[in-house]
């Protein structure tokens, strides 16, 4: 019987260096080896990536680790040594994309600056990710995710008018910024398919969050209006909030489009007031947003969840329930997309995560492991395979701590 081969994933043959640590270098690592390409995470032999120990405990393992290292290989490696940056600029000869989410001139401290390296191998991409990025009068500031969040503006809008900003519930700065990383990565390896040259991918933690503030400037520029905390809501934009239901469980409508609010007045058994001037237009009903929330909650509380996403559901109003993690594990839905896959952890056994996204129709990416227990588990393949050192040159390389 023959058995077909599984097609390449989409990176497969592209090699990633790893380096910094915690979200938004990993995690760009974590996309491009979903879809194939090898990366390898190097850490310090005495400082290992601290997202090792971050997330909830299982049996002393952090629970964010597996996910975050997915896919990627462990090699140690000292870069505050000299024999340590001869040893990286060797691997980065045999390598693609180099990943970095230092403070801006640490790689160029090391010597490893992108002019040195790509002396050597001209198609090299490095993914530069900072507070900052590599340019400007700030770039030399310490950076994090939430200074990001901050001064990229999306915590001024987040949260309730009458209490202080608040911040979204997960890293969005970090991870948007991994996002738009991945995104400049990828493109500029299309762009090294015409040219055969690498460059520079420079992504800064402010201005991934500011790329996403919708049209906050020329709101303020044009109309001189700020965008301000509004809750659950947002400006102009009506219906689209949280409702109470009889059960005392909130539900989200979004039914800010005409067609669509139609429906929903159909669904609430009051067809005229779609017709109605106060709501019959986008302006009208943004003018008088309160007032309208106020009306549809009336018809929400007087029915149970079930009963009110039913009835939304079949008058197709988007609309849904707010899901915890509970909801998200019983949900057909997520059952059916295969959105959480077990993977086999080797001390927490099947180990739950999120499943690859996008979905692509021929050449999907694939979860092969969860990351390694140990830094440096794969010194020895990934040594000996690139650069052909053997057990006793990689004993003498731990023995100096430079491995």
């Amino acid at each position: 019987m023959s058995h077909s081969t599984p097609a390449p994933l989409p990176l497969d043959g592209i090699r990633v260096l790893e380096l910094g640590s915690l979200i938004a270098g990993p995690f760009t690592g974590r996309l491009l080896a979903d879809f194939g390409a090898e990366v390898i995470k190097i850490e310090s032999p005495d400082k290992p990536d601290p997202m090792r120990k971050w997330g909830k405990h299982k049996n002393g393992i952090g629970l964010w680790w597996p996910i975050q290292s997915r896919n990627k290989r462990s090699i140690t490696l000292n870069l505050r040594e000299q024999e340590g940056q001869q040893l990286f600029k060797k691997l980065s000869e045999k390598s693609d994309i180099i990943i970095e989410n230092f403070r801006p001139g640490t790689m160029e401290k090391w010597g490893l600056s992108y002019e040195t390296l790509s002396k050597e191998n001209e198609g090299l991409i490095m993914v530069r990710t900072s507070g900052f990025g590599q340019t400007g009068p700030y770039k030399n500031r310490a950076g994090f995710g939430s200074v990001g969040e901050a001064m990229g503006g999306i915590r001024h809008v987040t949260g309730y008018e009458d209490r202080p900003p608040s911040r979204i519930g997960i890293s969005i700065g970090d991870t948007l910024a991994a996002l738009f990383s991945a995104i400049g990565c990828l493109a500029a390896l299309q762009e090294r398919n015409r040219s055969g040259k690498g460059q520079i991918v420079d992504t800064a933690i402010y201005e991934s969050v500011f790329a996403v503030m919708e049209s906050t400037v020329p709101d303020y520029l044009l109309a001189g209006a700020i965008r301000e905390r509004m809750g659950n809501t947002l400006p102009g934009i009506a219906p689209s909030n949280i409702y109470l239901t009889k059960d005392r469980t909130f539900i989200v409508i979004g039914a800010n489009a005409d067609g669509v609010f139609r429906r929903l007045c159909e669904a609430m058994g009051e067809p005229e007031l779609a017709n109605h001037p106060d709501y019959c237009s986008h302006e009208a009903r943004g003018e008088n947003m309160k007032a309208l929330d106020e009306r549809i909650e009336r018809w929400t509380t007087s029915l149970s969840a079930e009963e009110a996403l039913a009835i939304l559901e079949q008058k197709g109003v988007p609309s849904g329930l707010i899901y915890s993690a509970k909801e998200m594990v019983e949900d057909p839905h997520y059952q059916a997309r295969e959105m959480i896959v077990h993977v086999d952890h080797p001390t927490l056994g099947p180990f739950p995560m999120p499943s690859v996204v996008p979905k692509l129709s021929r050449t999907p990416g694939a979860i092969k492991h969860t990351g390694s227990l140990a830094p440096g588990s794969d010194n020895e393949a990934v040594y000996g395979q690139l650069l052909n050192l053997d057990n006793e040159a990689l004993a003498a390389l731990q023995k100096r701590q430079i491995i």
